[in-house]
């Protein structure tokens, strides 16, 4: 072969570099290709639906939904339509007495008021009730001073009325389930122009007002804690009284455009964003109200009757691709897989092996589990939810949970390894009596399974059915289901180890998605951060004095009681810390957490003010029905590529099982080793796991059950409802640990008496709502501490050896 050829051949042949940066740049083209943003279309169309015409001509006096029917009024006499929308029925007011005089209607889809006056002078309100085809007027109390072109409106528990008294506006509510309701008089917004709309959502009252110079009409904000703020102009001219509340966080107006045309348009209360809704127009509505998942129109028909129509928001499902069910039924199957490991390698004889792994786990890997257990669906969906709807001021709760770590790994945790404990709540009988550790292992069941599986179970089932379109009953069967078969076959060892692996997954979903929400910005991270910072969403630290927030000092006091004082009160960390090698690895496990918390609380943070940046650029991609807590999962199925959606959802499904395993197989070791091995008599290590395994079994059928109740709720913010849960449920027997191991005078009946009057006091400051629901975990620990120490006074000190028992080295009495 000649030279020539030779090195035409030399040529020919790529060389390696070449191929490597070829190869990567079709990685990153096909990347950015899997990665285009969703197109801008509204995830909520509106569908019209043409409703019957009255039979009888006559004026519109009024236009609501009384106890869900829709009513009309014309010329005195009421219409009620039929369910199904066939037909409208006359009505009869109960009595038989006609309103003298009636100057219209409010309501909020299923209850509805009657402005009683003239349109220059209301005088009164009274609530609508219809039985059967009698309707009635309840009157509320007096106004206490007329009001012209008088606005109503309703949220879960006030009325509010806001209209002209004299040269000012006024702003009247009041609370009609209340003992002896009373109006509350307040400030009217500043300007002296009478409101168009009036609506209540989240606690707060919007007024749509015209400007007083001309121009756009402004959107008025009030809040009890704040008055009046404006907030920005309207993107077209409301129509009269066409306003209602939409879902959590929503707002549904009939906005008049620069084309003339009228279309149903949301305000994202959040957010601040306007979006118009596609698929109708509202035509010539003279009046609207709330009904159903929309608004009922009317309209003039030509002949003097009053037709109507139905507006109404629809809400899709977004279904799941191949490749995402691919990567979803692969993670299940990798979970299912370790727990059959675990099942075949260990013989099951030993309670060590299943409840504490027999204590062969590395310092390492309890850490992170240590950390999923700690983060659960909560971090990862209601987390995101609340950043989304407020801003950081929770996370400093991590922030100051790291110190009270310090402590714990180094004062408490080696106390508790060193006794050798499968439950933590052995220790509470050897220092009081054995009727304090079976009171608050009772407690802290009641605590786990009420405040905390079925909140995790039922937020990623409410993920699942927004991203799959199926149900929250089989979402919550089906998790559950998947949770309880590894558990129950694995023990501590498939949780511990199962952990790592969901660390790992959703962590790594969780930062794609804020780097996909930053990519997809116009402005990139220079936009993330320039609306994040003008919005205060990135605010970490209240040092204000005011115990119905949450503030600095709450989250100090909170850490104090729920970390440094009464860390041992929670099985599901501490039996991972027991699963370790030594003393010395159980403290290292504390401190491997404490590393792991702050990177990863500022992960799920960042989710939220990310959400809140996107969606304030693209508010047509929400939904406004779906509440709060589904603002991430909507996030995920809308806008996310196929194959990465899958993988969220596995890390969805992973931030609730590690915590559901978790909660299990805890759950089952009090059961199994405060209560069986206690009332059985000669049980055998083999006979206790064998129960213990049918324990994991029916922890998870009650928390199934108990998510399933909760699903039968609207609530607006699940993190909000598992803080408050916690600190009713779960104070009262964590304080008896303080007791122990900070002092030697305390004993059982002492500690008895303090767990009882702590729980009784703290639901006193729960009923009257007195502070922030963050201060219900430390208020009743407190009361545990004091009131348990005052009572040991009053009975002698312990006689037993208190060694070892406290913190006091070496302590014998």
């Amino acid at each position: 072969m000649s030279v020539a050829s030779r090195g035409c051949r030399r040529a020919a042949r790529p060389r390696p570099g070449r191929l490597r940066r070829a190869a990567a740049w079709l990685a990153l083209c096909g990347l950015l290709l899997l990665c285009q943003p969703a197109l801008a279309d509204s995830l909520a169309p509106v569908r019209r639906t043409p409703l019957p015409a009255l039979a009888a001509p006559g004026a519109l006096q009024g236009l609501a939904a009384v106890d869900g029917q829709a009513v009309a009024i014309v010329g005195g006499t009421p219409w009620g339509l039929d369910p199904q929308g066939g037909a409208w029925r006359p009505l009869r007011w109960r009595g038989g007495a006609v309103p003298a005089r009636l100057a219209g209607l409010f309501g909020d889809g299923r209850r509805a008021y009657a402005l009683l006056g003239t349109p220059q002078a209301v005088e009164g309100v009274a609530r609508l009730r219809l039985a059967g085809d009698a309707l009635s007027l309840q009157p509320l109390p007096p106004l206490p001073a007329p009001l012209a072109a008088a606005r109503g409106a309703l949220d879960d528990t006030l009325v509010y009325l806001a209209g002209r008294a004299g040269p000012a506006m006024r702003l009247l509510r009041l609370a009609p389930e209340a003992e002896r309701p009373q109006w509350t008089a307040a400030d009217g917004w500043p300007t002296a122009t009478a409101a168009t709309t009036l609506a209540a959502q989240g606690g707060a009252l919007y007024a749509t007002v015209p400007a007083a110079a001309g121009g756009r009409e402004r959107l008025w904000r009030w809040t009890p804690a704040a008055g009046w703020a404006p907030r920005g102009a309207l993107p077209g001219t409301p129509a009269a009284g066409a306003a209602r509340a939409l879902g959590q966080a929503n707002l549904l107006y009939l906005l008049r455009g620069a084309d003339g045309a009228v279309r149903p348009t949301t305000f994202q209360t959040i957010t601040g964003a306007w979006a118009a809704l596609p698929g109708t127009t509202a035509g010539d509505a003279a009046a609207a109200a709330a009904w159903r998942d929309g608004l009922l129109l009317a309209t003039a028909a030509g002949d003097g009757r009053v037709a109507f129509a139905s507006a109404q928001v629809q809400s899709g499902k977004l279904l799941l691709r191949w490749l995402d069910w691919l990567v979803i039924v692969a993670y299940l199957a990798a979970m299912i897989g370790i727990g059959l490991y675990f099942y075949l390698r260990e013989k099951r004889g030993s309670t060590s092996s299943f409840f504490v792994g027999g204590r062969s786990i590395p310092f390492w890997a309890a850490g992170i589990s240590l950390y999923a257990a700690n983060t659960s669906s909560i971090s990862f969906i209601a987390i995101p939810a609340k950043a989304f709807e407020s801003n950081w001021q929770y996370l400093t709760n991590n922030l100051i949970a790291v110190f009270g770590l310090m402590f714990v790994a180094v004062w408490i945790v080696p106390l508790l390894r060193r006794l050798d404990l499968m439950s933590v709540f052995s220790y509470l009988e050897t220092r009081f009596h054995p009727a304090i550790r079976m009171l608050a292992s009772a407690l802290c069941i009641l605590t786990q399974l009420g405040s905390r599986m079925s909140v995790i179970l039922f937020l990623p089932a409410l993920a699942i059915a927004t991203i799959t379109g199926i149900s929250v009953a089989w979402s919550v069967v089906l998790m559950g289901g998947f949770t309880i078969v590894y558990t129950a076959m694995g023990g501590m060892k498939a949780v511990i180890w199962t952990d790592v692996v969901q660390v790992i997954v959703k962590m790594g979903g969780a930062i794609f998605a804020i780097g996909f929400i930053v990519w997809h910005l116009h402005g990139g991270l220079g936009e993330f951060m320039a609306t994040a910072t003008a919005e205060h969403k990135m605010k970490l630290l209240d040092f204000s004095f005011d115990l119905t927030q949450a503030t600095v000092w709450g989250f100090v006091i909170l850490v104090l009681f729920d970390v440094v004082l009464t860390f041992p009160k929670d099985q599901v960390l501490m039996q991972r810390t027991l699963s370790t090698r030594s003393d010395r690895e159980a403290g290292r496990s504390i401190w491997a957490f404490a590393a792991i918390m702050i990177p990863g609380g500022f992960v799920f943070y960042l989710i939220g003010t990310a959400l809140f940046v996107y969606y304030k650029a693209h508010p047509e991609r929400m939904n406004p029905l779906l509440p709060i807590d589904a603002t991430f999962p909507l996030f995920i199925a809308a806008e996310l590529p196929m194959g990465v959606t899958g993988l969220i959802v596995a890390g969805i499904f992973a931030a609730a099982m590690a915590t559901l395993s978790g909660i299990m197989n805890s759950v089952a070791t009090l059961i199994s080793v405060d209560f069986y091995e206690r009332l059985v008599k000669n049980p055998t290590q083999k006979r206790s796991v064998f129960f213990a395994e049918l324990m994991t079994v029916a922890v998870g059928l009650v928390g199934i059950g108990l998510a399933l109740l909760l699903s039968r709720f609207d609530v607006r913010s699940l993190f909000d409802v598992s803080i408050e849960l916690a600190g009713l449920l779960g104070g009262g027997f964590a304080g008896a640990y303080t007791l122990g191991m900070f002092t030697r005078r305390a004993n059982a009946p002492g500690v008895a008496i303090g767990i009882g009057a702590s729980i009784c006091l703290t639901l006193v400051a729960w009923w009257f709502k007195l502070v922030h629901p963050y201060f219900y975990l430390a208020i009743s620990i407190f009361l545990c501490i004091a009131v348990g120490y005052l009572a040991s006074l009053c009975f002698p000190p312990p006689r037993r050896s208190l060694k070892g028992l406290t913190i006091y080295a070496d302590a014998d009495d």
